[in-house]
């Protein structure tokens, strides 16, 4: 067996990221499958409850809540405002727009609330509510010290042309 593949196993094997995508991976399948009733899909019934308890969030305050980059956000968003489910309105800043949940936004939050609690306890009672509540600490934890801003870009230098060096 190549040997770099060996390492790159190991690598995958211990890898935070890539067990944590896994691992969100499936119990976002699992949440979808639970939530089919109410025609939503997991990522989407969290970003509809983000809206509920509050009239006109900006997209960078909802990125910001969720730790998603705006352009991931406003991708995942316009499902929902094709299906009606939220829609923008003006704010004072002309310069952005809020979001809003709408009347057929919570009826599916309502629909999908009794399908989620059911999954939840599925989860919580797998795992021991303890061990729960320990693993909510842990990741938490995990995304506090990895929650850290983009290092600002440094541009190069731009280039200076013979004319201006001879000047």
């Amino acid at each position: 067996m190549n040997q770099n593949l060996t390492t790159y196993d190991t690598i995958n094997a211990q890898c935070c990221c890539f067990n944590l995508r896994k691992v969100t991976r499936a119990i976002t399948q699992f949440f979808d499958r639970q939530l089919e009733p109410a025609d939503i899909r997991a990522t989407q019934f969290t970003l509809l409850l983000t809206l509920a308890s509050a009239s006109g969030k900006t997209l960078t305050e909802m990125a910001e809540g969720l730790v998603m980059d705006r352009t991931t956000l406003t991708r995942n968003l316009k499902p929902l405002e094709k299906s009606e489910f939220i829609a923008t309105l003006k704010l004072a800043d002309r310069r952005t727009k809020g979001y809003v949940l709408t009347e057929k936004g919570r009826m599916v939050i309502e629909k999908g609330v009794p399908l989620w609690r059911k999954a939840q306890e599925h989860v919580v009672g797998k795992l021991g509510e303890a061990k729960y509540i320990d693993l909510m600490k842990e990741l938490n934890l995990v995304r506090s010290f990895a929650n850290v801003p983009k290092p600002a870009r440094i541009s190069a230098p731009k280039p200076v042309s013979l004319h201006q060096t001879l000047g």
